[in-house]
């Protein structure tokens, strides 16, 4: 059934996404998000993960193309990289300190699993991608958005987060360079090495679904 909303960024012409898919996933966010608030604060939300949590969420009920693009590119790489170091920790008990967290004794075991939310995520959103298609003006607003994320986070946040590595690459903050210099080295690094190459790999995954049909997706108008 076509439909219509937003406007041409937000809005595809089909409802593919099952109520079955939509329903648990908001029931899981209802619950994470005042968890989360509670215990880590709302500068925790800034994380990139976070932002793609939510954002992907809003994309699945507007079955929106463009958004859903926006946060797969934008989280894919890193959270791939988060169930390699998670797995590899959790068979063969070995693997950088970067998910140490999900496996410390002191936080709450139903808190811990609450971030299992990684290992889901990348898999609703390439199956959502192969269901909508991927919308290859995605990686270019998600790197806008980055420019906008990096600095808002090292305003807001406290080094003993490092939120989105804004303070360092590893829990010392940084020093080697001046906090303009390096948040400006971020917000050149996230776009390259992030946004664009996982835009190579969804544009080539997807070829079939990449044209964005804008005769379809057309702010309503009312007729005269």
């Amino acid at each position: 059934m076509e439909r219509y909303g937003l406007g041409a960024l937000l809005v595809v012409d089909l409802q593919v996404i099952s109520p079955w898919i939509k329903i648990p996933y908001t029931l899981f966010v209802f619950v994470l998000v005042p968890v989360y608030w509670i215990r880590y604060g709302p500068a925790n939300f800034l994380w990139f993960s976070d932002i793609a949590l939510i954002g992907t969420l809003v994309a699945l009920w507007l079955e929106s193309r463009f958004l859903l693009s926006m946060m797969a590119v934008g989280v894919l790489l890193f959270d791939i990289v988060w169930n390699f170091i998670f797995f590899s920790k959790l068979l063969l008990g070995a693997g950088p300190g970067f998910v140490d967290f999900m496996f410390d004794p002191a936080i709450a075991l139903p808190i811990r699993a609450l971030s299992l939310f990684h290992v889901a995520l990348p898999i609703i959103q390439l199956w959502s991608l192969s269901k909508m298609g991927y919308d290859v003006r995605a990686w270019k607003y998600q790197a806008l958005l980055g420019c906008i994320i990096f600095p808002l986070t090292y305003g807001v946040s406290r080094p003993e987060k490092n939120i989105n590595w804004v303070f360092g690459v590893t829990e010392v903050p940084q020093q080697w360079l001046p906090a303009p210099l390096y948040l400006a080295a971020l917000m050149v690094i996230y776009p390259t090495l992030v946004c664009f190459p996982t835009h190579l790999v969804l544009k080539r995954l997807f070829p079939k679904t990449q044209e964005v049909r804008r005769d379809k997706e057309k702010i309503a108008r009312p007729r005269v």
